[in-house]
């Protein structure tokens, strides 16, 4: 890196640099003069009569790489934004309440979204135009960068009437175009009787038409995990024994944890593979897939007992403690996709290079993960593995043992090389939501596979949060963590997350003071989110002043909807606090969301849970006495998706599960009436069967 480079890098500094987010940092030294998401850009525009240029994306996004490289790093380009343009970065990942509003503009202009998203704003936020990523040059039947901006500055100037039409018929577009996804609750007749078979089972023969039953998962490429729809499969088959049901959550998972989507070598997902077989990944390793992934691997060890599923849980929360995990306290939100400006150079391997590394030994561990010396992704060598090892090991005639014990020992001098290259960029703020998931990954990988280590680390991390993103003087949450400043007002997923969280670490320490943070955070979002005319709650709370609409989110996308996770988050305190209202309000909801889960279940997949969960009811299981501790992990080994924990040493009169309860017995109760007591784990398991 040349003086002259580093003073022009100094010299282009913007109001970037006062930021903590990596991506904002990232364009920090931009020559475009990018201000950050405030009053001061829309001032700035309203007193110069500028249009305003909100640019989106996150630091580890390949394609907005691609076009800060190409334009914002452009100073000819860069000078034409500055004296057109207010020119606004913003990190969708910090405020997807600002990114939800004008993706949701772009997509209804195009008909389709993605980042790099930017959007043309007039001087008071309301979106005008926008679309995702242009080039330099005009290619694709997309226009220039430069081209777009000039006839924006076009239109702002000699077309004013026109602007205003566009922006006035836009927002009114804003908000109202998931309307017809929504059921009227007047056109429903008998709410009891509507979470019924029919239902579910309508929904998994839809569902169904979306399986790829040779490669696993759901559609064609890209293909992401879907993990919310495995989840409502698993439950399912609970449910019916439905054989198809397991077969596809076991088929998706084997391929995702054989494919090149998992990281071989060190654990870890990959956000998504862009073919239909988990080959090629998108190379970025986001917490929230890692977190979802986790969980239902989780669950669905506790089923199968398939050694593949626990050796992808450890060597994921191994990559996680550590890669992901932050020394003073939380999780990391990504690692890029890119390094060296290359995607997925950090992965992937020539022949040649593994033949140097491992020589006698190359040849086993190749033929295992299919390396080629013309490779599987351009001339390069992703590595996966077609079967797992105890049918490869079977195949070529070997014992498993001693392959298990070749394989691990060459991964890790591959390791060792590997880890000396230059390593993708880190994403290293701290997300509310995101974290939430992460530590009920953690209780879901204790109770399935009882490693002490991920108890402790789900009690720390979410006492972290509890902590550090809490405001002062009130009860509620701040969104985004770094070097020691929380800021940006939580929205309905952070709280929604952090609620479920507390439940679930609730039930593997059975400390109470969760359970009250839970009940006293579920009343704080009907009071700051609710919306009682729809029966859904608003994404941001009512007392944020900065966005031009206030949305509703609908859809299970790449994490659940805020929406679908306090359905059971209401679905389970209203049984744990005996408060009516709370189901009432969460069975409202999922009867809102019923036509659209039964017609598209893929999106509302986290919705048609909380469905079969309204509709089987939910076990009651409370335990207490001296043992209770053990005896609630003891049966937590198993799969009850529909099972609500409470377990204490002594009766609590506080806590109506836990209310007149005798020492040294298990109680199971279900829909207001309950099984005779038994005093052992093995008398609880033979209740069930009756």
């Amino acid at each position: 890196m040349t003086f002259t480079y580093l003073c022009r890098k100094l010299e282009n500094m913007n109001q970037l640099i006062h930021e903590t987010s990596p991506y904002l940092l990232q364009h920090a030294h931009n020559p475009v003069e990018w201000y950050a998401w405030g009053n001061e850009a829309f001032a700035k525009a309203r007193a110069e009569n500028k249009p305003v240029l909100v640019s989106i994306g996150y630091s580890t996004c390949h394609w907005c790489h691609v076009m800060e490289r190409e334009s914002f790093e452009h100073e000819p380009t860069a000078a034409y934004m500055n004296e057109h343009f207010v020119c606004i970065k913003v990190d969708r990942e910090e405020r997807p309440d600002i990114d939800h509003i004008y993706m949701e503009a772009v997509q209804v202009l195009s008909g389709s979204g993605g980042w790099p998203l930017n959007c043309f704003l007039l001087p008071d936020g309301r979106p005008f135009f926008g679309g995702t990523y242009y080039p330099p040059q005009p290619m694709h039947n997309r226009p220039s960068w430069i081209q777009m901006l000039a006839n924006i500055r076009k239109a702002f100037q000699e077309q004013p009437d026109v602007v205003e039409k566009q922006a006035k018929q836009l927002l009114g577009y804003i908000g109202k175009t998931d309307a017809n996804m929504l059921t009227n609750l007047n056109d429903l007749s008998n709410e009891n009787a509507f979470f019924d078979t029919e239902l579910f089972s309508t929904i998994f023969k839809n569902m169904k038409e979306r399986f790829d039953d040779i490669e696993g998962g759901f559609g064609g490429a890209p293909k992401f995990p879907g993990t919310m729809n495995l989840d409502f499969l698993l439950a399912y088959h609970h449910f019916t024994g439905e054989k198809d049901a397991l077969a596809q959550v076991e088929l998706s998972l084997d391929k995702m944890c054989c494919g090149g989507i998992y990281d071989q070598l060190f654990g870890g997902f990959a956000r998504y593979a862009t073919d239909r077989a988990w080959l090629v990944p998108h190379f970025e390793k986001m917490l929230y897939d890692n977190a979802l992934l986790v969980s239902i691997l989780s669950k669905t060890y506790k089923v199968t007992k398939k050694r593949l599923y626990a050796d992808t849980i450890v060597e994921t929360l191994d990559f996680i403690k550590e890669e992901m995990t932050a020394p003073d306290g939380g999780f990391f939100s990504a690692l890029d996709a890119d390094s060296e400006g290359v995607e997925g150079k950090f992965y992937v391997w020539q022949k040649n290079e593994i033949d140097e590394i491992l020589g006698e030994e190359s040849a086993l561990f190749c033929s295992f993960y299919d390396v080629s010396e013309y490779g599987n992704w351009e001339e390069q060598n992703i590595l996966w593995r077609a079967i797992d090892f105890d049918a490869f090991a079977q195949k070529n005639n070997i014992q498993e043992d001693f392959l298990r014990e070749k394989i691990e020992n060459a991964k890790k001098k591959l390791f060792a090389v590997r880890s000396k290259r230059i390593r993708p960029g880190l994403d290293d703020k701290i997300l509310l939501d995101w974290n939430a998931l992460m530590c009920s990954a953690y209780t879901h990988a204790y109770t399935a596979l009882q490693i002490a280590d991920y108890q402790t680390i789900a009690i720390e991390q979410l006492d972290f949060l509890l902590e550090k993103f809490a405001q002062k003087d009130n009860p509620r949450f701040f969104r985004t963590y770094k070097n020691g400043i929380a800021k940006y007002e939580a929205n309905v997923e952070d709280y929604a997350f952090l609620i479920a969280a507390l439940l679930d670490v609730y039930e593997i320490s059975f400390d109470k003071k969760y359970l009250k943070k839970a009940k006293e955070l579920a009343e704080l979002v009907i009071e700051d989110f609710y919306d009682e005319q729809s029966a859904l709650f608003y994404f941001a709370a009512a007392s944020q002043k900065d966005l031009v609409v206030r949305r509703k989110e609908l859809y299970d996308n790449a994490t659940p909807a805020g929406n679908s996770t306090m359905a059971h988050n209401l679905q389970r305190l209203s049984i744990i606090f005996d408060e009516n209202h709370w189901s009432e309000i969460a069975e409202k909801l999922l009867m809102t969301i019923s036509k659209s889960a039964k017609r598209y279940p893929t999106s509302f997949a986290r919705y048609a849970l909380a469905m079969l969960m309204a509709g089987k009811g939910f076990q009651e299981i409370s335990i207490v006495g001296t043992d209770a501790f053990e005896k609630a992990l003891n049966i937590q080994s198993n799969y009850f998706p529909n099972a609500i924990f409470m377990a204490s040493k002594e009766a609590d009169e506080t806590f109506p599960l836990l209310e007149g309860k005798t020492e040294g017995y298990i109680y199971l109760c279900q829909d207001y009436a309950c099984q005779r007591p038994v005093e052992s784990v093995e008398e609880f398991y033979s209740l069930l069967k009756k």
